[in-house]
């Protein structure tokens, strides 16, 4: 065996183990065999431009910005407050209408990001209510990775996908869009199968719930109102701008970086203090992992991998059932952004003997809804679950498996089915 090609593979292995077994912080293991590959020059320098996608890089950082500035003036606990008002005291209303909140939010913020904002107005709220916050807790993590599903910016694997092939924030709104609003009220269904115990409240409770809710003032949510609405016109123009971004010629990432800087000057924030809460470490993550992916494209292992792939592969619709379900149940046990970028290189090899168009949205329901059939699937889901354990609530592995495996199979399902039927037929 070439011993770049073996360093290549072995160095890919490591990092995956590493990252599995949480044995230091992934950012760590990823720097760490990214440097190694470069240090036996595995990679050429001359070649790190090709491999690095700054797309991707950009985008997040300028997203990042403006969700980090937009925090500081109170938007978001604003939004949870007046959701919670529009339930009226019924916990099957706050089930349904977080879960539509998280998921539009999540399609335009990153998912971490969204679950930050919202949990602990969540948990508020289901306390003040009197109510098991477990099942509201376990739908809104299933709604952040659903609706991130559905466009360009709102998880990253679909970043690294449309950067990779080149789709458009419509592209995804398209395709994925339909999928992600079905898939949303299957979850909502099965959550209030699973727990409807939890949503019953008698007429007399409702009132009181109503009562508490009612003393809720949004407005005191709203720390800065000059940030509040320069926050809510940037945000609003930079959504406006992602739909018509390819007939302007722009890329997602300069508008998300327009968005940002234009923020910064508007608002007069200090931008130290926002700049540090940027995820410099999810940031350096996917550094590294460019870089890792890159030596697995260097050395050939990509293209023989694919090859070997498309040897079993005869149709399009056997490809988008071999890649949706390796997608599904591999993000289920692994991060689903390490998969994505194996992924993506293989696709496109694939592209000398198949159509990748549908591919790639194959790919994009699988990994993103993968995640939600363990509690290790998707960063969102370690989040909340470590919210919910400083605040004394107890989401065990098993409990989140039993309903998050349900969720996932029956959602990857539906939308491999409406997928089948677009752009294979019946």
């Amino acid at each position: 065996m070439d011993v770049q090609l073996a360093v290549a593979v072995l160095v890919f292995l490591f990092t995956y183990a590493l990252i599995i077994s949480e044995r230091v912080h992934r950012t760590v293991a990823a720097l760490f065999g990214a440097a190694v590959v470069l240090f036996l020059k595995v990679v050429p320098w001359e070649a790190i431009p090709e491999y690095l996608d700054l797309d991707t890089i950009f985008l997040l950082i300028g997203m990042m910005i403006v969700v980090n500035t937009a925090k500081e003036s109170g938007l978001f606990e604003y939004i949870a407050i007046k959701t919670a008002k529009l339930a009226k005291g019924s916990p099957m209303k706050v089930l349904l209408l977080f879960s539509v909140v998280t998921a539009l939010v999540s399609s335009i913020l990153d998912n971490v990001t969204t679950v930050l904002l919202l949990t602990p107005m969540l948990i508020y709220i289901t306390r003040l209510m009197e109510v098991d916050p477990i099942p509201f807790l376990l739908s809104e993590v299933f709604a952040s990775n659903i609706g991130g599903t559905a466009t360009l910016i709102g998880d990253p694997p679909n970043i690294m996908i449309g950067s990779a092939a080149g789709l458009s924030f419509n592209d995804f709104l398209i395709n994925m869009g339909p999928i992600a609003f079905l898939d949303l009220f299957i979850t909502v269904l099965i959550i209030y199968l699973a727990y409807r115990g939890e949503m019953r409240v008698s007429p007399k409770r409702r009132e009181r719930l109503l009562s508490i809710i009612n003393g809720l003032k949004e407005e005191d949510a709203i720390k800065d109102p000059s940030l509040f609405k320069k926050s809510l016109v940037v945000i609003l123009s930079v959504v406006a701008l992602f739909f018509i971004h390819d007939r302007l010629g722009l890329e997602p990432a300069v508008v998300a970086l327009s968005g940002a800087s234009f923020l910064l000057l508007w608002s007069r924030q200090d931008p130290e203090h926002i700049l540090e809460k940027v995820e410099w470490t999810a940031i350096f993550f996917f550094v590294g992992l460019f870089i890792i992916v890159g030596s697995l494209v260097e050395t050939g292992v990509i293209s023989d991998v694919a090859s070997w792939m498309m040897g079993y592969v005869h149709s399009t619709g056997e490809a988008i059932l071999i890649i949706t379900w390796f997608s599904a149940i591999s993000s289920a046990i692994v991060d689903n952004i390490p998969l994505t970028a194996t992924m993506i290189p293989l696709i496109k090899a694939m592209g000398t003997s198949i159509n990748t168009y549908p591919l790639w949205w194959a790919l994009s329901l699988g990994a993103c809804l993968g995640g939600n059939g363990t509690a290790i699937g998707a960063s969102a889901n370690v989040v909340v679950i470590g919210i919910a354990g400083k605040e004394g609530i107890r989401i065990t592995f098993n409990d989140f498996l039993k309903i998050g495996l349900t969720i996932m199979f029956a959602t990857v399902a539906v939308g491999t089915g409406i997928l089948w039927l677009h752009y294979v037929g019946v």
